[in-house]
């Protein structure tokens, strides 16, 4: 199960920060220093230097209060007697975290071991009060270490205070215990007697992040500009009068706007944007974007219009168009893809989708939507393949694994779109990654299966319960019928929803194929769309499997993609197809109530 303590790491570590404060040296973060030593390197090395760096280049480059914050600013908690602290890193990392020996930890002969890896043991023995932990490495090495903390007198009870990162989770180190607060399926298989019933911290891949320079820097294919661009359509409010309108300039232009008008009028209505500067600090080629994003209301329902968007002194975008939801229920289309990774073959079936379907209302993903969501270069490559289908039409989607990657949360993915904040209200389930909206006649559930399953169920039931709507979807990125990946608890805590409260559809991703299952109903096939939901997952890139076993609630597969797929309601009768990157039906069903 994944928390969203995960991304206040996110938060604490890897912020995309709007300003810059200078700390002392005696107290900065690991986040203060790595700012710092980046702009510095930007500063010192030429562009083809910044590949060549090594961790003996970067000790070397750091200040000795730089080096003693790294070593000491990672992990820090206080005890309240002397404790010996095992720190369990992983066998197949190539370099040793530079502080490690230099403060006193010795190698064991023990091993720890999960389903996936193995960790050596080191030691060292603390006095009761602060104990400080430094980095995992600059190679970003995703099996960090993790550490167990016991008493050195037997028998002795150790209170831990004042951990930090503040949401720090903490187990007790057994066999079957979980070593990656983001990954629980990963448990512990081999444990040496000795670390048995200690206190275990657990820890987050994406930590590895945090001070990652060797081999880190990367470069946009499509660095900003004072040139507006990125232009994409949200909508977080009424779909009859409102839309949302996002897009990207250089940092360099301050204020943003939208001029919009009702097609075939001259009367021009300007709407200001928020602005919010965006930093990815090892894009080389643009390390900071500003990204806009204005609320569009009072809009006509069925109503036409023409904007752009620009500065009051800078550059305006090419006219585009979009139009609300009509206020009567005279039918509508929308498409959906699968995982997209951000690749060019998912933009080139995906920009003859509109001239295909002009009619659709919107769009969605079902998740991943790029493969790093972390890296804003690859939102840029997204954004480009996409040919700029999204000014004209709008994008709800969720995000998936990959958005949410590492433990660290989807903080970019929030940053890119303006959807509603009408979720769970859970610490544990970000605003819009979770949403709901009601589109003519009918309700999307758009869920984030990355969050916890439990904080969303009483959300999800409220939502079916109170919705009039004639159709009923959910999206969410984790399939519930796969050969792949075993999803027992959304079965469990969603899908027994869908069968009371009749969801129409399902709509997944993840697992790179195919599959419109039978109608199903408590786990099993039944013979009516009447009597039961219709899960389907698809995938919106090349793919291919040799691995191929009988699903048998399944109506149809194709191991292969890219597909889309165009749904139409007209009242009470749904069309549903899917089609390949060359316009062919690979699927279809009509649904009528």
């Amino acid at each position: 199960m994944k928390s969203t303590f995960a991304f206040l790491f996110f938060v604490l570590s890897l912020s995309f920060s709007t300003c810059r404060t200078t700390s002392n040296p005696a107290t900065a973060s690991v986040k203060d220093v790595m700012d710092g030593a980046v702009t510095r390197l930007y500063q010192t090395l030429k562009p083809e230097q910044l590949d060549t760096i090594s961790q003996a280049y970067v000790l070397q480059f750091l200040t000795e209060e730089e080096k003693t914050a790294l070593a000491k600013q990672y992990l820090t908690f206080d005890v309240d007697v002397p404790v010996t602290v095992s720190l369990m890193r992983h066998q197949e990392q190539k370099v040793l975290p530079f502080w490690l020996v230099d403060s006193g930890f010795q190698k064991t002969a023990q091993v720890v071991k999960n389903e996936e890896y193995t960790y050596e043991v080191w030691q060292k023995a603390f006095p009761a009060g602060k104990i400080e932990l430094g980095i995992n490495g600059f190679d970003k090495h995703r099996p960090v270490y993790f550490i167990s903390v016991g008493p050195q007198k037997a028998g002795e009870k150790v209170t831990i205070s004042n951990v930090f990162p503040t949401h720090q989770t903490l187990d007790t180190i057994r066999v079957g215990a979980f070593t990656y607060h983001d990954w629980s399926d990963l448990t512990l298989t081999e444990v040496p007697e000795p670390l048995r019933g200690q206190t275990l911290f657990q820890t987050i891949r994406g930590r590895a992040r945090e001070a990652h320079l060797v081999g880190a820097f990367r470069k946009t294919i499509a660095p900003s500009s004072d040139q507006p661009d990125q232009v994409l359509l949200t909508m977080s409010g009424d779909p009859t009068s409102t839309m949302d309108v996002q897009w990207r300039t250089s940092s360099t232009v301050a204020d943003g706007q939208v001029k919009y008008w009702q097609t075939g009028t001259t009367d021009t209505v300007t709407a200001p944007a928020t602005a919010f500067r965006i930093e990815d600090r090892l894009l080389q080629n643009d390390r900071y974007a500003n990204r806009f994003t204005a609320n569009l209301t009072g809009l006509k329902p069925g109503g036409s219009y023409g904007y752009c968007v620009g500065s009051t002194s800078g550059k305006w975008s090419k006219p585009a168009t979009f139009k609300t939801q009509s206020a009567t229920a005279e039918g509508f289309s929308f498409i959906w893809f699968g995982d997209t990774h951000k690749s060019p073959d998912w933009g080139a079936m995906a920009r003859k989708t509109l001239a295909k379907h002009p009619e659709i209302a919107f769009y969605s993903i079902a998740g991943d939507l790029v493969s790093t969501g972390l890296h804003r270069d690859e939102w840029d490559e997204l954004w480009q393949y996409s040919g700029g289908i999204f000014e004209q039409k709008p994008l709800m989607p969720i995000p998936g694994n990959h958005d949410s990657q590492d433990g660290l949360g989807a903080g970019m993915y929030q940053e890119m779109f303006s959807l509603p904040k009408n979720g769970p209200k859970s610490p544990d389930v970000p605003a819009e990654q979770t949403y709901a909206f009601t589109y003519q006649n009918a309700l999307f559930l758009m869920i984030d299966a990355t969050s916890p399953i439990e904080a969303q169920t009483a959300w999800i039931k409220d939502q079916l319960a109170n919705s009039k709507a004639t159709w009923k979807f959910a999206f969410f990125h984790f399939p519930p019928y796969n050969f792949e990946e075993d999803y027992a608890g959304i079965r469990k805590e969603w899908c027994s929803l869908f069968d009371q409260y009749h969801v129409d559809m399902v709509m997944s991703g993840h697992v790179h194929y195919y599959l419109r299952t039978q109608p199903m109903l408590a786990e099993k096939p039944v013979s009516s769309p009447a009597q039961g939901t219709i899960y389907t997952i698809s995938i919106g890139i090349p793919s291919d499997h040799e691995v191929w076993p009988d699903e048998k609630y399944a109506v149809i597969r194709h191991k292969n993609g890219p597909l889309y797929q165009h749904l139409k309601m007209d009242g009470k009768t749904l069309v549903y197809q899917s089609f390949d990157q060359d316009g062919k039906v690979k699927d279809e069903l009509k649904i009528v109530k």
